[in-house]
């Protein structure tokens, strides 16, 4: 991949994009618990709660019910801070 030349400002929105994406993660999980129709929302939910370091055995279940409640009871509990999201790797912000 090529390297790209960011400005300060778009380095600092790119680093808080980052640093904000347990919440972001676990805004669209709260989102998708309303609205499970369609398969390919199943398979986000899933990255999503791998994402924020839900058990597998718990993402398993959920997958296996399709029951939107179980995917609230898993937002609840990311919420209430039973289920800490796993850290991410820092990025660093590309070089000037």
């Amino acid at each position: 991949m090529a390297e790209r030349d960011f400005s300060r400002y778009q380095k600092k929105v790119i680093q808080r994009y980052y640093d904000n994406r347990p919440a972001l993660d676990e805004q669209r999980l709260a989102e998708l618990a309303t609205d499970k129709k369609k398969p390919k929302l199943w398979e986000t939910a899933k990255e999503i709660m791998e994402r924020l370091g839900t058990p597998a055995s718990r993402v398993e279940h959920v997958m296996k019910t399709n029951d939107p409640a179980q995917v609230a009871e898993v937002v609840k509990d990311v919420q209430s801070g039973k289920i800490r999201p796993k850290p991410e790797k820092k990025i660093d912000p590309p070089k000037e």
